[in-house]
């Protein structure tokens, strides 16, 4: 079985448990429901910034609820059967591919009920549907290999919370500045640069992940 099929069956794994344990996926759509709706109440139709900040806020604790579990919840005993049959390259690459899928949805659904219930004062949509699936895989990507330090480390998920801030909050700012200008009638110069640069920001993280995996794996 090559590196390829390996992959697939790790992912095929994944979404079974997944589909077997709805509630996780049901609670993560209550989560987004619920910050929404008690959003709509406090303030019905909130302008342009003031919505934009709220959605990448919601998005980031939408991200830590769905994507650091996927190392956390993996026992001693399942994850030295994994080293015996897999290579750790394979390991992370699935994870990375697994929690992508999982944002790239809620990130939808967040946008589809932000949209709903709160307005659309979005000027470019189809540049800030290009942002939310980036935020969605950028959010993903950074607290997956959070969650495999955390994870090799005692699995203490307050881990995941001490190492992510200094990281994740530049980020969001990076993301909401970004998705700003996309509310105003104004156009901006130099955006796709920054674009770019968000996606260069995504590939190094998918590149450290899989160089440092195998060492922390190993531990």
């Amino acid at each position: 079985m090559n590196s390829f099929q390996k992959i697939i069956l790790l992912l095929k794994k994944d979404f079974l448990l997944e589909w077997r344990q709805k509630y996780s996926i049901y609670g993560l759509i209550l989560y987004i429901t619920s910050a929404v709706f008690a959003i709509k109440m406090l303030q019905d139709r909130p302008e342009g910034e003031t919505w934009n900040v709220l959605f990448w806020i919601i998005l980031l604790f939408v991200s830590i609820n769905a994507v650091a579990k996927s190392f956390l919840q993996e026992s001693k005993n399942r994850n030295l059967y994994y080293y015996t049959v897999h290579h750790p390259r394979d390991i992370i690459i699935s994870k990375l591919i697994y929690n992508v899928v999982m944002m790239l949805m809620m990130s939808f659904i967040g946008l589809f009920l932000f949209v709903l219930l709160l307005g659309d004062p979005i000027v470019y949509f189809q540049q800030f549907l290009l942002m939310v699936i980036t935020g969605g895989i950028s959010l993903s990507l950074l607290f997956t290999t959070l969650a495999a330090i955390a994870g090799k480390a005692g699995g203490n998920s307050a881990l995941i919370a001490i190492l992510g801030f200094p990281v994740v909050i530049p980020q969001i700012i990076l993301l909401s500045d970004l998705s700003k200008p996309l509310f105003v009638t104004l156009q901006v110069t130099g955006w796709w640069q920054f674009y770019g640069a968000l996606l260069l920001l995504d590939f190094l993280i998918i590149v450290l992940s899989i160089i440092l995996f195998p060492f922390i794996w190993k531990e």
